[in-house]
């Protein structure tokens, strides 16, 4: 059995991926509302800061700050517990119908791939990179041309904060010249 070791640094910035078990289901655009109320409930459980956050149909990237940096696991883990048990008991029910042995065993849904990618901010400059990464991926992923299109991230709060211009990543425009 793998050993995985996760590094805490007091005061940290923690870049958090996501992915619903077997990808080709849109389900956090689909119950997007259930998602948030799953998100403020763990915030009123588990101190932290929302730096960034980019909600795909099948993960979710974000950034956050907690209050006491070992707590990303549990927070991590109450975000998938609280949106798992919002979501239609049938839909919950087709889903665990799927799932292996080992993973009903460790009492898994069906709903979440079993871990998650983190990784600990160093500095600023990895702070912004990583920042405008999670703002960049629903124009990755195809999803839309440009970032400020996507109504799922925290891209517009930057832009009203004065982190981006409105049109940051637009190169529709560029098209024109070739």
């Amino acid at each position: 059995m793998p050993n995985f070791r996760r590094v805490f640094i007091e005061n940290s910035h923690v870049f958090i991926t996501v992915v619903i078990n077997n990808r080709k289901r849109e389900l956090l655009i689909d119950y997007r509302a259930e998602f948030r109320v799953a998100l403020k409930m763990v915030k009123t459980q588990v101190q932290f800061q929302l730096h960034a956050i980019a909600v795909m149909p099948e993960h979710f990237h974000m950034i956050i700050k907690p209050q006491h940096i070992s707590d990303y696991p549990k927070i991590v883990s109450l975000i998938k517990i609280h949106f798992t048990k919002s979501l239609p008991r049938d839909l919950r029910v087709m889903l665990s119908a799927e799932v292996s042995k080992s993973k009903t065993k460790k009492k898994e849904s069906g709903v979440w791939q079993r871990r998650f990618y983190e990784h600990t901010i160093r500095d600023e400059a990895e702070l912004n990179h990583l920042t405008d990464y999670i703002h960049y991926n629903p124009v990755k992923h195809g999803l839309v041309n440009k970032p400020s299109e996507w109504p799922y991230s925290s891209f517009k709060r930057f832009v009203e904060n004065g982190y981006y211009d409105l049109n940051w990543c637009d190169f529709t425009e560029l098209k024109d010249y070739h």
